[in-house]
């Protein structure tokens, strides 16, 4: 075929090959001739020029043409095109008439970096949980072994600090799990949130007063204005509020600040406008959109680094916008706009 369907074909960014009832390539888009360096009018057997890590030809492997006439085509796998990259094949087998003939073959071939990435963001993963749960588990069980083992030589005293360890480290080890959920959850289109009309300054009241008794670092709550409810899941709304807070303390100096006021009548949708402030380094203009990034980390103090993520995730899952900036007396700002209305996407 020629004309506008091979320039559809040559528009595709995987590699394309069609093949005939007996074999032959009759198309192969731009994106196939580059990685095969092979071309239409040839047998596909030899236009295939793939291999396996055993040396094996993609064509004898599979045979196309031979098997089962219910044969309907080939599942993905991994081969190699001649330069040694790894591409991802595909192939689609079109039957017709009561013999159940075939009348044509279509190969797919994708190159294997996106799956690479996927394989690494899994390690990823997999290497993240395995930090992050391993420090709270590794004092839960020390402290519990002393406990079993030297409980009648234990003052009350220690008996308590070693208890009162254990249960911060237990909290922290489920809020790390629920954080991987909803991860989970929104990367899959699978949150459930259940917003309704909700008193923000009470909520980041509660979030405020719970952060400030774990720490010695002075924490400010402001608010101006009469700040119309705002349309949260109110655990939403709350877990993004405390891992701000959480935040500033750990990667933020000197005094954090959290100010309320309703959004102001040129903005894009009526609400609340809350911006948490730290006096630390701050977070420079170059890496602030990466901060939003799936395990993104920075500086010394480490993290999941997938806070920023979910917190992201969940304001905009409300309908709302975060952004980044300075804060007035150095360190960082972020922003948050909750809406008053439910302005959830789709």
């Amino acid at each position: 075929m020629d004309g506008p369907a091979q320039a559809d074909l040559d528009a595709l960014p995987d590699g394309v090959v069609l093949a005939d009832a007996h074999g032959t390539v009759t198309q192969m888009n731009a994106r196939a001739r580059q990685m095969l360096g092979t071309g239409p009018g040839m047998p596909l057997a030899a236009a295939m020029r793939l291999q396996d890590s055993g040396g094996r030809d993609w064509y004898a492997v599979n045979r196309p043409y031979d098997g089962p006439n219910i044969r309907s085509g080939i599942p993905e796998q991994s081969w190699s095109l001649p330069d040694g990259n790894e591409v991802l094949v595909t192939c689609g087998i079109a039957r017709s008439g009561a013999e159940h003939a075939i009348d044509r073959v279509a190969v797919s071939l994708r190159p294997g970096r996106g799956r690479a990435r996927l394989d690494r963001e899994r390690s990823d993963l997999v290497a993240t949980v395995a930090h992050e749960l391993r420090s709270p588990l590794t004092g839960v069980k020390g402290f519990v072994q002393v406990l079993l083992n030297r409980w009648d030589d234990l003052s009350d005293e220690q008996k308590k600090l070693m208890l009162t360890t254990v249960g911060s480290d237990s909290e922290r080890l489920s809020r790390l799990i629920a954080e991987l959920l909803d991860v989970a959850r929104l990367d899959t289109g699978r949150l459930s949130m259940f917003p309704r009309p909700s008193d923000s300054a009470v909520l980041v009241g509660r979030v405020v007063d719970s952060v400030r008794a774990g720490t010695s670092r002075p924490i400010e709550l402001v608010v101006t204005g009469d700040l119309p409810e705002a349309h949260v899941d109110p655990d939403k709304f709350t877990q993004v509020v405390t891992n701000l807070v959480e935040n500033g303390i750990r990667h933020g100096e000197g005094l954090v600040r959290v100010t309320m006021a309703p959004l102001p009548g040129d903005a894009e949708f009526p609400g609340v406008l809350m911006h948490v402030d730290d006096q630390g380094e701050g977070i420079s203009e170059e890496i602030r959109r990466r901060v939003f990034t799936k395990f993104w980390t920075h500086g010394e103090r480490g993290g999941s680094g997938l806070g920023m993520y979910l917190v992201n995730g969940l304001v905009r899952a409300h309908g709302g916008t975060l952004t980044i900036s300075d804060a007035p007396d150095g360190g960082a700002r972020v922003s948050l706009c909750w809406p008053a209305e439910d302005r959830r996407p789709g």
